[in-house]
């Protein structure tokens, strides 16, 4: 079960598509962060997902929240993927310990070794902000983003 609103989210650190390491305790001192967990890169209903983030960045701006993308993919699939797709987002690479970040945060699926498409917005605090998730197979609905983040402070 993914975080809930208001759970202390764990800190980590995760190399992005460029090998940049990334620290959420470091992001979240700047402002909120949404972390966009999903199963695969190159996939279908991720690329899907990922491109309507891609085309829709300025409602993030304009709410001051950083986007982050985090799968199980290793940084070079991540590197390919975001550089034919076009993502100017940071995607990061939960490759390994395979997977440990999306345990942490309850987006795993045990039997399959993969994210589950869950979304967690975390705040200056480390606290979730909004939390939402759909089931495996099945893309979120573009509108959980838009009120996830008109209900932030």
């Amino acid at each position: 079960m993914v975080l809930e609103v208001g759970a202390q989210a764990p800190d980590f650190t995760l190399s992005d598509q460029h090998g940049e390491e990334l620290t959420l305790s470091e992001m979240v001192a700047e402002g909120p962060v949404a972390l966009v967990f999903f199963p695969f890169a190159f996939s279908g209903i991720c690329t899907g997902e990922l491109c309507e983030l891609r085309d829709n960045l300025s409602i993030f701006a304009d709410s001051k929240v950083r986007l982050l993308g985090i799968s199980i993919d290793s940084v070079y699939a991540l590197q390919a993927w975001a550089q034919q797709e076009g993502y100017e987002f940071s995607i990061l690479s939960d490759f390994w310990p395979h997977g440990e970040v999306a345990r942490q945060y309850g987006a795993f699926v045990e039997e399959a070794g993969i994210a589950t498409r869950a979304t967690l917005i975390i705040g200056e605090d480390r606290r979730v902000l909004a939390s939402f998730e759909t089931a495996p197979g099945e893309a979120r609905d573009f509108g959980a983003y838009r009120e996830a983040l008109a209900q932030l402070p």
